[in-house]
């Protein structure tokens, strides 16, 4: 038909990852049950370790740096489902957090940090850690 919504055109040199990007689908049922998620942010340097309370869909500045670290979508029982990423029910079975981490404003990492794997797709920074801990719950 003619009123097909035209194809996205991922153009070449926009990113070095040949991946086409996954679409995430959060459940409502998800996203009425969880406000924020707690990520640990290891200093490396200093060898520290503080716990940042992020709201999801907000940001959060990191202390003594200037990164900033962004909660996009959370999944508390994370699957994939061919080039969808969800949540097949809101026990945290497999929580998965995205976030996107800017560095003066421009950004340095765009993916996933998994609790229950915390080396899968993990961001490597020279300075910093940084890990999922826990969700906060939508308190009735």
């Amino acid at each position: 038909g003619s009123n097909e919504q035209p194809s996205v055109v991922i153009r070449p040199n926009a990113s070095h990852q040949s991946t086409k990007e996954k679409t995430v689908v959060v459940p409502p049922e998800v996203s009425r049950a969880w406000k924020a998620v707690k990520i640990a942010v290891i200093d490396k340097s200093r060898a520290t370790e503080n716990i940042y309370t992020v709201p999801i869909g907000g940001s959060s500045r990191i202390t003594s740096s200037n990164l900033t670290i962004s909660i996009e979508a959370f999944l508390p029982s994370f699957v994939m489902e061919g080039s969808i990423m969800t949540s097949s029910s809101n026990e945290l079975k497999n929580p998965g957090v995205k976030v996107r981490i800017s560095d003066n404003g421009s950004l340095i990492y765009m993916g996933w940090l998994f609790s229950n794997f915390p080396n899968t797709h993990a961001f490597m920074h020279p300075k910093f850690g940084f890990t999922l801990v826990e969700a906060v719950p939508v308190t009735k």
